[in-house]
Parts: C-alpha cells; structure tokens; sequence
C-alpha cells in the first residue's frame, strides 16, 4: 500500500486567470468576514488583559489596598490560569463547532472583565483575574488552529498579523480609551477606574454576540459563499494537503483525484464531505504527536523569551511613561505613539514573510530593534531617549509575534496533532506571565534597569532559539529533499494497517515540507 503523491491533471480544471479570478474573491469575502471579527476579539482581549495597567494608575491600586508587590502577584496568578486551559480548549474546539466554542468564551471573558469592577480589596481582585484567564487562555489557540482550517499556509501569516496588529492598536486604543472612560469618575458613584472594566467588558460582550452570527462552521459551510465558491474554496484548500493521501482511501487516488470526484459530481454536500473528512477522531497517539515534536519545544520557549518583553512592555508602559515625569491623562496619551510604527511594521513584515513563504528568518532580522530599544533604555541618562527606547523595543517585539504563531499553523499537519502543537507553544509562550510581572516592580522606578536587563536577555535567548529552529527547518527538509524520509511512509502503513491510528498520515509524509 503506498501513499505517495503522483501528478494528475484536474478532471474539472479551469484556465490560471478563471482559478485566479475565483481564489481573489473568496479571499476577499473570508477576509471581510474573519479578519474584522477576529481583530476585534483579539483588541478586546489585549485590552481586558492589560486595562488593569491603566487601571492601576487611574486610582485601583489605591482603592483596593494594594501595597508593595500585590500588584505584580496579581497579575501572575491570571496567567496561571491561563495557561491550565489552552489545551483542553484546542481539544474541545475539535469537539464543538469553533462558531460556538470561540464567541463562547469571548462571552465569558466580557462577562468577568465587567465583573472586575466590583473588586473591593486584594483577594477579589485575585479571584476575578483567576477567572479572567480561565476564560481567555483558549482564544488564541483556537483562533489559529480556527485560521488555520480556511487558509493556505502562505497566506496565514498576513491575515494573523491583521489581528495580531490589534495588539499593538490596544496598547495605543486602550491609552486613549482609559484617558476618556477615567473623566467618568464619580458617574453614579463609581470611580474612573471601575467605569473602565465595566464599558470594556460590556462591548466585549457585545463583540461576542455579534461574531456568533458571523463566524462560519466551515468553508463547506460559509454562509457568504455562493454554491460554487464553496466548492471551489474546499478544493483549493486541500489541493496542496499531503494529508489527503492516506492509505485509508487509497482507492480515491491522488489529492487532486479525491477533490475532484466530489466536484465533477457537483453535490455541496459531498464536497463538504471532504471537509468532514479532515476531521479526524480523537487519538492520544495524536495528542503524544504533538507533545513529541521539537519544534513545539523550539518555538514555545522562543516564543516565551518574546512574551516576557512584550507583556512586560503592554503590562507596564504606563508605569514607565509615569516615572518619565507624565501623570494622569498625559500619561495615558503618552502611551499611544510608540504602538503606531509597531503596527505598520508588523503588516509589512507579515506580507513579506507570506510572499517570500518564510518566517523565522524575519525574526531573526527584526528581533535586533528591540535589543537596542533594552540597551538605549539602560543607558540612558535623559527621559527623552528613555522615551525613544520604547519605540525600538515595540518595533521589535511586536512584529516577530504573527511568525511565531504562523510557523507551528505551517509546519504540523492532522487536526489533534496541530492544535496539541499550537497549545503546548501557546501554554510554555505564555509562562512568561509568570516572569513578565517581576521584570518591572516599584522600587526600580523610574529608570527600571533591572526590568530593561532582564527583558533584554530574554528576547536574545528568543533570538538563539529561533535560529536553532530555523537550522532544525532547513536540516529536515533537505533530509525529505534528499529520500531520507521514505521510510515514514511505511512506518504510517504498518500503523494504519494494525488499526493503532486512522489519523491521516500529517506532517510525517515525506512531502511536507516545512516552512523556515
């Protein structure tokens, strides 16, 4: 039994410019749909995530008796949390329908951040952060193994970072926001900083209901679509998927043979059939799959070294425009301008990165801004180049986030297999909470050097693990290139064949090239 791929031509093809024509349109209607709806959810959630920065210097370590390092134990005890759920979330997400699984959380995480305005002391603000990150740790998981189902891999990275800008925009959004909602102080008896929580947690609600509505199953089952395009949309998606060549059908014949006997028959549903195919039982030898794959080790704690700086940068900005002299709104305001250049560098790198089809590379370019950014910071001697420090540290950091959650997207294939990789990078990125709130503590105010250094050693340790990945990349793929591979496929029969897996054969099949 073989499972190689040989060349066949369409039995219902089309001229380039028809196929070209057809593949522009349905990226335009999947990106008029998704990428507004996930920007947003994605703005809520850096914003509910880090409003409490704002919070705190609009009064709310003052009224909830926080003193000394409560603050920074606050913020540490939502990314335990956090991290307990992104992989059950990815498995549930294989479960549920992820037009149900995604909003529903996104309800729940509103519904906590409108909650957090009723906090009175430290304790409650420690059990409302608990169960913020209980509810917010599945959503980037899942939105990427989401993204991952209705793009092809060269086009994900650019649409990650459509909504991964939002990041940066909440940084600035968030600043100018809290400058506003804290002029309600005293509104109905309440201070600024609860009128923060409670509108930012009521739009995030909202943002939940309205994406239930938007979100499709599928792109079988995209409402937006006509009859055609979803056919056509289902085909090209799997047109370059090795995983369609499983022993399991191998009477079908070839990818493009499978997808085009489902066309030629002219059915939706048998062509959504092919979609209901993808989706694999649940298999723990898919899960250890995951768990087992250096690059989810590689780029997890990568990923972890560029979090500590970025959250550290989301988390504390404020506080650090504060001791550069700014108070109040000034502060505030003063937070906005250095998100701006991050923002439109991340879009530029990220079309790069889609066209030339390589992502640590841009990491490995773009990281050096935020080293200098950390260096300019430690030794400057005037407020003013401490304030152009926070610039270059944004247009590093930030940037290299949408490669990170692109590569592992590219580079595993089979449904339990990719959302176990994506958690496991997800859940190590994101123990740089438990790091990231002790970089930045009072007694270092205002220069922070302390905070500066050690942000600084952790986005090298991110610079010398991406390139070791890179190398991993390039070795593999030249191991395939070279027919050192072939024995996977016998490996996979004897497995198929034995009954101890029906998961498609993935990114084991000696064609599955990795992306750099």
């Amino acid at each position: 039994m073989s499972a190689s791929i040989k060349s066949t031509p369409s039995i219902n093809s089309t001229s380039d410019s028809e196929s070209q024509k057809k593949t522009r349109r349905i990226l335009r209607k999947l990106d008029a749909h998704l990428l507004p709806s996930f920007a947003f959810l994605w703005l809520a959630n850096f914003i509910d995530r880090s409003n409490i920065g704002n919070a705190r210097i609009a009064g709310l370590e003052h009224d909830t008796k926080l003193i000394g390092n409560q603050f920074n134990v606050v913020l540490v005890v939502f990314y335990v949390a956090y991290l307990s759920v992104e992989l059950p979330s990815n498995v549930l997400l294989q479960k549920l329908k992820p037009n149900r699984w995604i909003p529903m959380t996104v309800i729940a995480w509103g519904t906590v951040t409108t909650l957090t305005s009723l906090v009175q002391n430290f304790k409650g603000v420690i059990v409302v952060r608990i169960f913020l990150g209980l509810c917010e740790g599945g959503i980037l998981p899942s939105m990427m193994v989401y993204l991952s189902t209705l793009y092809k891999r060269e086009e994900l990275q650019f649409r990650v970072a459509i909504f991964y800008t939002a990041a940066s925009l909440a940084g600035a959004f968030g600043g100018l926001l809290a400058t506003g909602i804290q002029k309600m102080d005293g509104i109905g008896g309440l201070a600024g900083w609860r009128w923060i929580f409670i509108l930012e947690g009521l739009a995030t609600i909202i943002a939940g209901i309205a994406v239930a509505f938007i979100l499709p199953e599928s792109l079988a089952k995209a409402h937006f679509l006509t009859e055609e395009e979803r056919i056509f949309a289902v085909r090209r998606y799997h047109m370059d998927d090795v995983t369609l060549n499983s022993p399991a059908s191998p009477e079908l014949g070839t990818p493009e043979e499978k997808v085009d006997k489902e066309i030629r028959v002219g059915n939706l549903d048998l062509a959504g059939a092919i979609h209901r195919e993808r989706v694999e039982d649940f298999e723990w030898r898919e899960i250890i799959r995951g768990f087992a794959d250096p690059q989810s080790w590689l780029l997890g704690f990568s990923y972890c070294g560029l979090l500590v700086g970025l959250n550290s940068y989301s988390l504390f900005l404020p506080t650090i425009i504060s001791g550069l002299g700014y108070s109040g709104p000034q502060a505030q305001l003063h937070t906005v301008p250095p998100y701006v250049p991050a923002a439109i560098l991340t879009l530029i790198i990220a079309f790069l990165a889609d066209r030339l089809k390589l992502r640590g590379p841009f990491v490995l370019m773009v990281l050096p801004l935020a080293m200098i950014g950390y260096i300019i910071a430690i030794c400057a001697k005037a407020n003013s180049t401490r304030y152009v420090a926070v610039f270059f540290m944004a247009a590093g950091v930030y940037p290299s986030g949408p490669c990170f959650l692109a590569i592992l997207a590219n580079n595993t294939s089979g449904r339990y297999k990719k959302a176990t990789s994506i958690a496991i990078q997800i859940a190590i990125a994101n123990s740089a909470g438990f790091i990231a709130p002790f970089a930045y503590t009072p007694d270092q105010a205002p220069k922070y050097i302390r905070g500066h250094i050690i942000s600084l050693a952790f986005v090298c340790f991110t610079w010398t693990l991406v390139a070791c990945n890179v190398v991993y990349c390039w070795w593999e793929n030249k191991a395939r290139a070279d027919g050192r591979r072939q024995s996977n496929i016998d490996k996979y029969n004897a497995l198929f064949d034995s009954r101890k897996t029906k998961a498609p054969i993935g990114d084991r099949h000696p064609d599955f090239k990795f992306v750099l």
